[in-house]
């Protein structure tokens, strides 16, 4: 419990004004995009490296947990303060601090949001390519510490990929920085890549530095309607082999295209089965040419019909129909539970399959799309939790889901996390010596288990 003595004290590092134990703030601070609610005793708005630091001291000294927040838009739980404690919320460090045009270097803290930070690069003619789906509210401390991806992570990669350093405030409050400005640098660990993906459980991001690359000055985008998924998995495999990686490889099944035919006045032909959103970006006098090759490269394998935007209105008008998906969603059950299993590109068809045995087992929907060419499916199991019996379909469907995905030879998570919501999962991939070594990290860095407590280990006997 978090007395009196300990609210003061938490006053006194962060002034007053950024202190609050009224129900509505701590409410407003209880969940993300899981809708799973835990209240926290206190909401603290930190603003520098130095007031976490002070936070994190008096936590260790009065053993209370923190748990580090950004926009609350994560997957699976990982901000949720489970055990009550501090919800240290950081988007008040908000700012830019510098971009380096010549270096192709930025600076930034941990509140900024994604969209926010690329616009300002894109001004100066460079290009910040991870794009997860909440860039227009996500934040960039949130990305980094679940490693987030997105759509160009097919050809630019993840967020791990951009990060040159950090400041981090440790779980016992010192403040070290890892990295630094320069593209190579071998002195001593990694230890930008231990924090990268880590969920705030063994460190708070107070800085940034990211790299940077050159802006594209052209795209071009591409709607190729299939009458399967494995032809259009073939599709995919044969337009890399035909060395052209494309910016983006997205996927809709006949789940996700039926929904938004019912959801929407977008017209859809009734034989379409599959279909990619595919874009190319580089030199405009090379994307004709690319697109033309795309296009002859995936006739072969069951194409309906296609698209090609002539200007970016069109583009746009493609990606309303990627983007419709998630908002009809509930037009089929007023509850998601999102997972985002990752396979091998060519083993998506089989998956699929997979999963329309498992919704038709458990008598659940299931709505599939997500990015082909690294083979993340965004899984959606589409339930009415009012209904009794409802949420253990679910509970029965992840398990037979995350089987699939592993015999596949897949992973349980491409973007998301473990947070709270797989953590019951993490040893159906991870043997018992590989969570015994992460948890001897945990140890190592949380001896007193005060930063972000109850996530990734908490089926596997949590530190």
């Amino acid at each position: 419990m978090l007395d009196k003595k300990i609210i003061k004290s938490l006053e006194s590092i962060v002034g007053r004004e950024n202190v609050s134990t009224e129900k509505a703030d701590l409410v407003c601070y209880s969940f993300d995009a899981t809708q799973q609610r835990c209240l926290a005793e206190a909401v603290v708005h930190a603003h520098s490296a130095e007031e976490v630091s002070r936070v994190l001291q008096l936590a260790n000294a009065e053993r209370f947990p923190v748990y580090p927040r950004g926009a609350g838009s994560g997957f699976s739980g990982g901000s949720i303060p489970t055990e009550g404690g501090v919800a240290l919320v950081l988007q008040g460090m908000d700012k830019i601090l510098r971009i380096d045009e010549e270096n192709m270097v930025a600076e930034v803290e941990p509140g900024v949001v994604t969209e926010t930070f690329q616009e300002a690069v894109e001004e100066k003619g460079l290009f910040y390519p991870p794009d997860p789906a909440s860039l227009k509210f996500s934040t960039l401390g949130g990305n980094v510490a679940e490693c987030a991806g997105g759509p160009r992570c097919v050809k630019y990669g993840v967020t791990r990929d951009y990060i040159l350093g950090l400041e981090v405030v440790t779980p016992t409050g010192d403040i070290i920085r890892t990295g630094g400005q320069t593209m190579k640098g071998v002195v001593g660990y990694d230890l930008t890549r231990l924090m990268v993906g880590s969920e705030g459980t063994l460190g708070v991001i107070t800085k940034i530095i990211i790299k940077l690359i050159p802006l594209p000055p052209a795209k071009k985008t591409m709607l190729v309607i299939f009458d399967s998924i494995r032809g259009a998995s073939k599709a995919v495999s044969q337009i890399i082999l035909g060395k052209i990686i494309p910016t983006t490889l997205e996927f809709m099944d006949s789940t996700s295209i039926d929904v938004v035919r019912n959801a929407t006045d977008v017209v859809i032909p009734e034989e379409a089965k599959a279909i990619l959103v595919i874009e190319v970006d580089g030199e405009e006098e090379l994307l004709e040419k690319q697109a033309a090759r795309i296009l002859e490269i995936v006739t072969p394998f069951g194409v309906v019909e296609t698209r090609v935007a002539r200007d970016q209105a069109e583009a746009e008008d493609i990606w309303k129909l990627r983007r419709s998906i998630s908002p009809s969603l509930r037009q089929v059950n007023p509850n998601k539970f999102n997972e985002d299993i990752c396979v091998p590109r060519s083993k998506i068809p089989d998956m699929i399959l997979e999963l329309e045995r498992i919704s038709k087992e458990v008598a659940v929907p299931i709505i599939n799309f997500g990015h082909a060419g690294d083979g993340n499916i965004h899984v959606n199991v589409m339930v009415d939790c009012s209904v009794p019996g409802e949420e253990e379909k679910v509970d029965r469907a992840l398990e037979e889901i995350f089987k699939a995905t592993l015999a596949l030879g897949g992973t349980l998570s491409g973007e998301h996390g473990i947070g709270i919501t797989k953590a019951p999962f993490l040893g159906m991939e991870l043997n018992n010596p590989t969570i015994k070594y992460m948890q001897t990290i945990k140890k190592a860095l949380d001896p007193n288990n005060i930063l972000n407590p109850g996530k990734i280990f908490s089926a596997s006997g949590q530190v």
